[in-house]
This record gives C-alpha cells, sequence and structure tokens, in this order.
C-alpha cells in the first residue's frame, strides 16, 4: 500500500502550473527573468512586464530559441495606467489572471546621511508604490477566481542592515503589504505570501562592485550567509513557484526567507 501511494505521488510534479495565467513584473533581468523561465518550464503561460524593452526583447528571444512564448509589456509599475495596463494584458490574453509576482524593484547601497530625499523618494515609488499598484490590480482581477500573489521582500524587509537607508524600509513595506492583503483576501480564494531573498547574484547586485564601497559590501555579505556564498536567480525563482502553486494552497501570508542561513544568525 505504502509503494502505491509513493509510486502515484512521484508521477505527479509537486510545483504544476501547467496553463496558469502569470504576470511577473521587473522581468527583463535578475530574479524576475528567472522566475519567468521558472513559469514557462513549468507549463505557464506569462505576461513579462518590466520598463526595460531591450531586456524584455532578449527575454522573448532566448526563450523563443528554446522553444517558449512570452507576453511582453512594457511599463512603469509605479504608474497606475501601467501597472492596470500589466493586468490586463494577462487576462485580455489568457482569460484571466492565476499568479502575480510583484518583484519590480530598484536597489540602492547607501547610508542615511548620503541618501536624499529624491533617492528616498524615487525607491519608494516603484518598491512601495509600484508593488502596492500591481497587487491592487492583480487582486482585482483575480475576484472571483482566486489566485495567488507573491510580493518580493528582502532580508532587509526582516532585520536591519546597514547602508540600506532607503530600500530597507521599502521592503518592510513589502512585508507588511503581504501580511495585510493575506488576512484581508483569504476568505476569497486569494493568497499573498512573499520570498525575502538574501544577497542574490543579479545583475544589479554584480554591479555594485564597480561602485564605491560595493566589494568590501559584497565581500561582508558573502561571509554573512551561513552557507558561505551568494544566492543564484534560479532558487529564489524555485521558492516562488512553489509559493504560486497549488502545492502551497494552505499557506498566505507568509515571508519565506531565501537567504542561505542569513535570518537564523
Amino acid at each position: 500500500m505504502t509503494a502505491a501511494v509513493s509510486g502515484a505521488a512521484s508521477a505527479t510534479p509537486l510545483v504544476d502550473l501547467r496553463d496558469r495565467s502569470c504576470l511577473v513584473t521587473g522581468a527583463a533581468s535578475g530574479i524576475g527573468r528567472a522566475t519567468v523561465e521558472r513559469f514557462v518550464a513549468l507549463g505557464a503561460r506569462v505576461v513579462a512586464a518590466d520598463r526595460d524593452e531591450q531586456g524584455l526583447d532578449r527575454l522573448r528571444g532566448d526563450l523563443a530559441a528554446d522553444g517558449h512564448t512570452v507576453l511582453c509589456v512594457t511599463g512603469d509599475v509605479s504608474d497606475d495606467a501601467d501597472a492596470r495596463r500589466m493586468v490586463r494584458a494577462a487576462v485580455d490574453a489568457f482569460g484571466r489572471l492565476d499568479v502575480a509576482v510583484a518583484n519590480a524593484g530598484v536597489i540602492p547601497l547607501s547610508g542615511v546621511l548620503e541618501t536624499t530625499a529624491e533617492d528616498w523618494d524615487l525607491v519608494h515609488r516603484i518598491d512601495g508604490r509600484g508593488m502596492f499598484l500591481t497587487c491592487k490590480h492583480s487582486i482585482d482581477a483575480m475576484r472571483g477566481t482566486g489566485g495567488s500573489v507573491i510580493c518580493l521582500s528582502s532580508i532587509s524587509g526582516l532585520a536591519g542592515q546597514a547602508r540600506q537607508a532607503a530600500y530597507g524600509p521599502a521592503k518592510f513595506v513589502a512585508t507588511g503589504l503581504t501580511m495585510h492583503l493575506a488576512v484581508e483576501w483569504a476568505p476569497h480564494g486569494i493568497r499573498v505570501n512573499a520570498v525575502a531573498p538574501g544577497t542574490i547574484r543579479t545583475e544589479r547586485v554584480g554591479a555594485l562592485g564597480e561602485e564605491p564601497g560595493g566589494p568590501e559590501y559584497l565581500e561582508q555579505m558573502r561571509r554573512a550567509h551561513p552557507v558561505g556564498r551568494l544566492g543564484d536567480p534560479g532558487e529564489v525563482a524555485a521558492a516562488i513557484a512553489f509559493l504560486a502553486s497549488d502545492a502551497a494552497s494552505f499557506i498566505t501570508g507568509v515571508v519565506l526567507p531565501v537567504d542561505g542561513g542569513y535570518l537564523a544568525q
């Protein structure tokens, strides 16, 4: 009996996104791109959104070379009309929206004395307002059918870090938004979760090596992760795919660290 059950379970993928209608923002690079790649490999139909049109073109071309298609939408998540249009693209193309990944964001590296009011406004416009608008319009589209929303928080949205004067507080917004929306929309069949990545080897993080203090910061962060290395975008995308799937059907309001043990210390 046990063997039969085990065999039946192994024949069904734990994470299955076949025919799910998905939106991923900040999709042109880094974690967003890795998430799109993971989703299409799992059978999802994906709208990839970003303000980087050339990056979206590269993504579309690379996926086409592997036999996959993706619908690309250029826009700014902090613009209400653009955020609404990204969601509408999925509904118009696929008939509904099942999954939304609110990933778009900017990652400055600065302490409070060097951070300007303009820096603060930029980060909170994209990482805060943009995430709010993505969640708002995605949840509106999911009403009556249910769905899964995944926000990108950070270890900086769960614990204090130096030189994160604008970015860290914006990620606390992501953490709080996740928890509040999860409670509000659980009765409607809409799950809202977040992932909190550690330091991940994205293009943006790689560029920190060229900035003042960047190499020292990256080495410090490498040592700060108990596993002894930085993360890979695909490792975060795997966690996002799990939360998006029915395998996580009883999980909502969770902020899942994907951080190589950073927050366990």
